[in-house]
């Protein structure tokens, strides 16, 4: 499936400014009073979340924050940017019926496009796509070509600064800790960098339902990351929530876990560890000594 990836590529938004030199992790974006018009549109975000930084906008996942990075920013280098991450092309993995996704060149573009693919609309990804991208983050901007076959050596080639990659993965780590969208993402022992997405589903009409695809993107360990993984719920109960922090995250969390126990990944986040240990042994202490 080629779903468009939603606010999974913010961190690439992010990443592309940085290495320009247009912003830095504690530049201040406004993102007052919570939408944005761009033309006859207008963008808003789940909240009005203020003055942020741009590290800010990942953990609160604004729309208008990337919005507003990209606008600083070349049409024809953030199309660069985000095309060699693999968006665009296929990923060359070998697996029969890969799909290349969409990405428009900006010579078509309409006046609203590069805002819209700054958070994820307006392009389309497979999961492997960004999988692909992610673990490219994590691995010090270094991009694989994925394989299916054990033992196969893959091509590599460096996509982004290691420097602005280790920027990008602490500021995913915000996104699921206290204040991110994703904390249901969480890891015990493990630092975890992730990135949640929501993206509205097209209708027969050409416009966009009220329907759902529910997006977690994400690696761990973040002090030596070993995992990138993408976890994509199709058409979840908007009744019992759609948002990828609520939907895919837990996923996330669930499936990853057993794959750090089962390749014997040691915990990067000892202090946690320690301290849930102990608690589990000894119960909480007595109130007089808290």
């Amino acid at each position: 499936d080629v779903p468009e990836p939603g606010s999974t590529l913010k961190p690439i938004t992010v990443a592309a400014a940085l290495s320009a030199g247009l912003v830095k992790p504690n530049t201040p974006i406004d993102l007052s009073p919570g939408w944005m018009k761009l033309g006859k549109y207008t963008i808003r975000d789940h909240n009005n979340y203020g003055l942020q930084t741009v590290t800010g906008v990942i953990t609160k996942s604004s729309n208008i924050g990337a919005a507003k990075i990209a606008a600083r920013m070349d049409d024809r280098y953030f199309y660069d940017f985000v095309r060699k991450f693999g968006y665009g092309s296929k990923p060359g993995s070998g697996f029969p019926g890969e799909s290349s996704g969409v990405l428009a060149d900006p010579k078509n573009w309409n006046g609203l496009q590069k805002a819209t693919i700054s958070y994820g609309y307006g392009l389309s990804a497979t999961p492997l796509q960004i999988a692909m991208a992610y673990a490219a983050i994590a691995n010090g901007g270094t991009l694989t070509t994925p394989t299916f076959v054990k033992g196969e050596r893959s091509q590599t080639r460096q996509v982004l600064e290691p420097a602005v990659a280790h920027e990008v993965v602490k500021m995913m780590q915000t996104v699921t800790e206290k204040g991110g969208t994703a904390t249901q993402g969480a890891i015990l022992g493990y630092h975890v960098a992730g990135k949640t997405g929501t993206a509205r589903k097209f209708n027969a009409s050409g416009g966009y339902s009220r329907r759902y695809l529910s997006f977690f993107a994400g690696v761990v360990p973040v002090d030596n990351p070993r995992f990138a993984m993408v976890v994509v719920v199709d058409d979840p109960d908007p009744a019992k929530g759609y948002y990828g922090g609520l939907v895919s995250a837990p996923v996330f969390k669930a499936v990853m876990e057993g794959s750090l126990r089962l390749m014997d990944v040691p915990p990067d986040d000892i202090e946690t560890w320690m301290a849930a240990q102990d608690k589990a042994l000894h119960g909480d202490p007595p109130a007089a000594m808290q």
